[in-house]
Parts: C-alpha cells; structure tokens; sequence
C-alpha cells in the first residue's frame, strides 16, 4: 500500500514497521473495499469517505482508534483480553501478537454502524 510507504518508513524501530505493515496489510485482504488513507499524519482507512479505524505508533504499542462508538461496542472484549485502553483507543503491545478477532469486530461494527453516514466522523 503505497499511501503508508512514507509513514512506516519514519517509524524507527523495524519490528514496529514490520507489525504495522502486517496489520494494514491484513485489513486491506480482509476488507478491501475500505480505503488506505494518511490524514493528519496517522494511517487510516476509510469507507465511503467516511472514517473506519485508524492507527498510531508508539514506544510499547501500537494505538488503534475507532472513534468512541467503536470503542464502546467493544469494550467488553478489550478488557476482558486485558489490553490497555482509553474511551477513545486501544494498545496493542508490540510483544503480544496482534488480536485480530477484536480488530475485525471494531472495523465491521464501524463499516455496518456507519453506512449511511455522509461525514468523516459520527455526529
């Protein structure tokens, strides 16, 4: 995914490239109908213009954020898997391998909840 090229080649730490590569890669093979996008320097996909999940690095984890109503429809699952988090993210530490199974209950929850919307974020 060329529009990530230049964000993962600013991470300094290649097992942090490498894992972030992994996972959009993983995303766009399981949902390519979402848009690989960069806006305000964080990679993101999109559906319809509208914003799906989006993605940050950090020195211990990896941030993913699917606004607060995606949170939300999860929460339970996040603590219950005993990841770090906030009303607005979730970590995912770089030792741990990369939960998957709450990631694509995030993005098809946001894909579902947020078909008939025409803004980039939920009102």
């Amino acid at each position: 995914m060329e529009v990530f090229e230049e964000y993962l080649a600013s991470l300094k730490t290649l097992e942090h490239r490498v894992r972030m590569e992994e996972v959009f890669t993983w995303i766009k093979s399981t949902f390519p109908t979402l848009m690989p996008v960069i806006k305000w320097n964080q990679p993101m996909f999109t559906d319809h213009d509208t914003f799906i999940i989006g993605f940050s690095a950090a020195k211990n984890h990896m941030s993913v954020a699917p606004e607060q109503a995606g949170m939300n429809h999860v929460l339970e699952d996040i603590e219950q898997a005993g990841h770090d988090h906030t009303k607005e993210l979730v970590r995912f530490k770089w030792k741990e391998p990369v939960d998957y199974e709450l990631l694509e209950k995030m993005i098809q929850f946001n894909i579902l909840d947020k078909a008939d919307c025409s803004t980039f974020w939920r009102k």
